[in-house]
């Protein structure tokens, strides 16, 4: 498969979506996170609210990249440790290096299938993620897990009989607790063999409680809210995983490829990561 988007929304095509199926009246997420890694791909009100984050909470923007920093280390390790297969879910604005240009700088037969649930990544992904042979694009929401499982870009690019890498980097804290993120782990979980990953990581308010309610009211006004979540809660979204050391920790901690940052700048990153493997 060399990577399309499947028709599965109305005016959904393979060049993707016509301007007034892109709402830009509200802040989102996706786009949101894109500003604070330095993106463009970002409209006014985007930018208005993610400039609020960064005033209550002005090291949002180090967390961010310190959080991409950790997915590209996790990539490399989990493909290192032989997976060849890639599920990306809530991959948002394409930056690069993106999963498949981070793996196919060790393996150049992995498979990647990205998937999103707003229509601008999917607006992007034909030209920055799947313009490359063994990737694809699904336009599917977490919050209904069955629908990533069952898409047609997910099926005919991933051989769940074979080890897979789900990714869930920095998706799971814009499900609320009504909507159970547990659940939606695992029933992805099932779906996959014995040695396959899972590589995750979630906002939490732990480290900067202060600026956290002005926060999260912004996000309230954006097309998904946010829900950080202490560790005790966040480490049993791993269940049935085995958690490869260091564990679930902060991400630059994660395996770093140089020293960690000074204990104060630190002691403000709100990301928890880890990696897990399925016995």
């Amino acid at each position: 498969m060399t990577g399309t988007v499947h028709r599965r929304e109305s005016g959904v095509t393979d060049q993707g979506f016509s301007a007034d199926e892109i709402d830009t009246s509200r802040p989102h997420p996706a786009r949101m996170y894109d500003y604070y890694l330095g993106g463009r791909d970002n409209y006014q009100v985007d930018r208005e609210a993610a400039a609020g984050v960064v005033r209550q909470i002005p090291e949002i923007l180090t967390a961010a990249r310190m959080n991409r920093a950790f997915l590209e280390r996790a990539v490399r390790s989990v493909v290192e440790d032989g997976v060849r297969q890639i599920i990306d879910v809530g991959t948002g604005i394409p930056t690069s290096p993106n999963p498949h240009e981070i793996a196919r700088g060790i393996a150049p037969d992995v498979k990647v299938a990205y998937v999103d649930n707003d229509p601008i990544v999917a607006s992007h992904a034909g030209a920055r993620l799947t313009g490359t042979p063994d990737t694809g694009f699904a336009l599917a929401d977490i919050r209904k897990p069955e629908t990533i499982l069952e898409h047609p870009a997910v099926r005919e690019l991933i051989d769940f009989d074979r080890p897979v890498a789900l990714l869930l980097v920095a998706v799971l804290h814009f499900v609320r607790d009504d909507e159970g993120p547990a659940g939606i782990v695992a029933t992805l979980a099932e779906a996959l063999p014995p040695g396959s990953r899972l590589v995750l990581s979630h906002a939490t308010s732990d480290f900067h409680p202060d600026g956290m309610p002005e926060v999260l009211k912004i996000y309230k006004n954006a097309t998904a809210t946010l829900n950080p979540r202490p560790h005790a809660d966040v480490l049993p979204l791993f269940d049935g995983f085995r958690l490869l050391e260091p564990g679930l920790v902060q991400v630059p901690l994660w395996r770093p490829d140089g020293p960690p940052p000074p204990a104060e700048e630190l002691g403000r990153i709100g990301f928890y990561g880890g990696v897990g493997v399925k016995e």
